[in-house]
C-alpha cells in the first residue's frame, strides 16, 4: 500500500486516483521498475528506485504513523498530528489539513485521517522542494482558493509562529521583516502575489512554508546548521527526503536494537532468579 500511495503521490498529478498514459510517460516508474528488475540487491541505494520501492523509507513512514496513533485504531486526529516532528506544525495550518483543503481523505470518517492521507502529509512535510509537496502547502495557505498567496494570507499563518517564538523566549521576528524576505526568495513575477508558477522556479520556496508554519525548520534554516550544510555538499543528489529518511531508519532501528536488548538482558535475569 505505501509503495501504491508514493507512485500516485509523484506521478498522478490530477489527483484523481487514476493514472493516465501521458502521466506513466512523464513519470520516473517505468525507469524505476527496470532497474528494480536488473538489480538483485533492492536495498542497495538507487535513488530512481527508492523513490517507489524503499524498504527503508516504507519503515520510517509507517512507524511515525504507529507513533502517532496512539489507540492503534488506524486513524490519526488533529492533537495526534500536532506532536509530529516534536510539535513542530502550528495549530492553524492542522486545522487546514483537517479542512481537507490540500487533499481530500479516503478515510471518510469524520475528523480523521487515514494511512494514505498520512502517507500524502509526511511526503510533503519532510521534502518541500518536490512539485506534489509544493501544490500540497499552497492550497494550505491559499485560504480564499483564488491561486493567489497574499500578505494577508501569509500574516494569518505567521501570526501563530511569532506568538510561539515569544512563548520559547526567543526573539521574535516581525512579519514585516519576513514578508521582505519572502519577497527576496521567490521574486514574484507580480509584488507581493505568489503563484505556484513563482514557488516552482525557485529552489528555496519550500523555506517560506517552514517559515510560515513550522518552527523547527524555521530556525534551523535562520541559523543554517553547519552539519546538514556539509550533508547537501556531499550528497548533492540526494532529497530532503532521502536524507531524513535515513536519519529516521538509523534511529528507529537503534531503538530497536536497545529494546530487543533490554528484553534479551530481562529474559536472562528471570532465568537465573529461577535458577537454584
Amino acid at each position: 500500500e505505501t509503495v501504491i500511495y508514493r507512485i500516485f503521490y509523484h506521478i498522478n498529478r490530477s489527483g484523481n486516483g487514476r493514472l493516465t498514459l501521458r502521466e506513466l510517460k512523464r513519470g520516473s516508474l517505468v525507469a524505476a521498475m527496470q532497474h528494480a528488475d536488473e538489480e538483485e540487491d533492492i536495498n542497495k541505494v538507487l535513488r530512481l528506485v527508492s523513490r517507489y520501492f524503499s524498504y527503508e523509507h516504507f519503515y520510517v513512514i509507517y512507524c511515525k504513523f504507529w507513533e502517532l496513533d496512539t489507540d492503534h485504531d488506524f486513524f490519526i486526529d488533529r492533537e495526534n498530528l500536532i506532536r509530529y516532528g516534536n510539535h513542530a506544525l502550528t495549530y492553524r495550518i492542522v486545522d487546514r489539513i483537517f479542512s481537507q483543503a490540500p487533499r481530500k481523505f479516503t478515510s471518510e470518517v469524520e475528523g480523521k485521517m487515514g494511512y494514505e492521507d498520512f502517507v500524502y502529509f509526511m511526503l510533503s512535510e519532510e521534502d518541500k522542494s518536490s512539485q506534489p509537496s509544493l501544490e500540497y502547502w499552497f492550497k494550505c495557505i491559499d485560504l480564499d482558493g483564488n491561486g493567489v498567496l497574499t500578505p494577508n494570507e501569509m500574516q494569518f499563518f505567521y501570526e501563530e509562529q511569532l506568538h510561539r517564538m515569544e512563548c520559547m523566549a526567543q526573539e521574535p521576528v516581525l512579519f514585516e521583516d519576513i514578508l521582505c524576505q519572502i519577497i527576496d526568495m521567490i521574486t514574484p513575477e507580480r509584488e507581493y502575489c505568489i503563484t505556484p508558477q513563482d514557488l516552482k522556479r525557485c529552489k528555496l520556496s519550500g523555506n517560506v512554508f517552514n517559515i510560515l508554519f513550522n518552527l523547527n525548520k524555521f530556525v534551523a534554516f535562520e541559523s543554517r546548521d553547519p552539519f546538514l550544510i556539509r550533508q547537501e555538499r556531499e550528497e548533492p543528489t540526494l532529497t530532503e527526503w532521502d536524507r531524513f529518511a535515513h536519519r529516521e531508519y538509523i534511529r528507529l532501528s537503534m531503538e530497536e536494537d536497545v529494546e530487543d536488548a533490554s528484553n534479551g538482558s530481562a529474559e536472562v535475569w528471570d532465568e537465573s532468579l529461577e535458577a537454584p
